[in-house]
């Protein structure tokens, strides 16, 4: 039983707390990872609503690390493998048949702090059970119990600040882009919001012949990236209506759009800024109804459809990813900035005033 040090939520109102935790061993489908490095996503930070002073809880779904040990009934992995962990699935399931395990249908129950089926803790301070589990890693400590399902073997060598993003964010930017939205040679492609999974988008993109890309955003930090990333323009909303600046951009419209805000005004513009025939992919969480117009929708035949992690099964496409990354074309490093676990605190506070995209938290 492992003890370690882990980013610990008491209260969503306050800050994270670094307090040693027990990590019990791994039972018969479990696996220990000793985790190097956990990216932060905005998941974790919507989900410390579930916290409180009595119950403290353990997030992280954005882990890279070494296979410790296994437990008796695990296949695919062993001890001493790289991996990237992911979202779990059941594997069984129709949506899961089909190649499409975002869609998991015992995905909430998998991955919003699910817990062993004889409810024993995994994860322990002292006497106190903490809530974990949370897509099945809760990564933001030094071990993290997992399972094969949600656990990615990748090449000896691969570096754990630049791959554990590939488990959320990085993989749903790339994938919105590379399965979902899949632009041909010629598209023009605009995305709103340039945060870690935008950027993602741009860089994915960038990777296809002859596809243009517009990014929308407010940050004139990140639009100066985003030009330096191969984005040909880069427009403030703040200026006003970006959809005419697209149309005259695109002629006519974009064939592509992809919100990464959760915004429904966003959406609505993202809708907009379509040409005839065009498709939005959405992927924020927000809430709220979109202002859209439905005769545009109708009358120039445009698509909405949503786009959960990428629409990416972890274990093909994750080294798919890394490979990109190998050869140059996908230069995820220049996105991510290390932080020791015991600065979560002022890493989120980068993240908040836009002095880096991917904070990435490392043990």
């Amino acid at each position: 039983m492992p003890t370690t040090s882990a980013a610990i939520s008491r209260d969503p109102r306050a800050e994270f707390t670094i307090e040693p935790v027990e990590i019990d061993d791994p039972r018969a489908d479990e696996i220990l990872v000793r985790v190097v490095a956990a990216g932060i996503c905005h998941t974790d930070l919507v989900s410390r609503a579930a916290g409180a002073a009595d119950r403290p809880i353990l997030l992280g779904h954005e882990g890279a690390g070494v296979v410790e040990a296994v437990g008796a009934d695990v296949r695919g992995v062993r001890p001493g493998d790289q991996v990237v962990l992911s979202y779990r699935h059941c594997g069984a399931c129709r949506n899961c048949r089909l190649g499409r395990p975002a869609y998991c249908a015992g995905a909430t129950k998998l991955n919003q702090f699910g817990a062993r089926p004889d409810r024993t803790p995994r994860v322990r301070i002292g006497a106190t059970a903490v809530r974990d589990g949370f897509f099945g890693q809760s990564s933001f400590a030094g071990y993290a119990l997992t399972t094969a399902d949600n656990t990615v073997a990748v090449p000896p060598g691969t570096d754990p600040i630049v791959a554990a993003p590939l488990g959320c964010g990085f993989q749903t930017g790339a994938g919105a882009v590379l399965n979902a939205l899949r632009p041909e040679p010629g598209a023009a492609l605009v995305v709103y919001g340039a945060g870690a999974v935008g950027m993602a988008a741009l860089l994915a993109a960038k990777t296809l012949p002859d596809v243009d890309v517009i990014v929308v955003e407010l940050s004139p930090e990140r639009r100066s990236l985003a030009m330096e990333f191969g984005a040909s323009q880069a427009l403030d909303p703040a200026d006003g209506d970006t959809t005419a600046a697209i149309s005259e951009r695109t002629g006519g419209g974009a064939t592509h759009a992809l919100d990464t805000t959760g915004r429904p005004e966003v959406l609505a513009n993202a809708v907009a800024a379509l040409g005839i025939g065009g498709v939005v992919v959405v992927v924020g969480l927000g809430v709220g109804v979109p202002p859209i117009d439905l005769r545009d929708i109708v009358l120039s035949g445009k698509m909405i459809r949503a786009c959960l992690e990428g629409d990416a099964v972890p274990q093909r496409f994750i080294p798919e990813l890394l490979a990109l990354h190998a050869a140059g074309r996908l230069p995820l490093e220049r996105l991510v900035r290390g932080y020791p676990c015991t600065e979560i605190n002022a890493a989120l506070a980068d993240q908040r005033a836009g002095r880096v995209v991917k904070p990435v938290l490392t043990w």
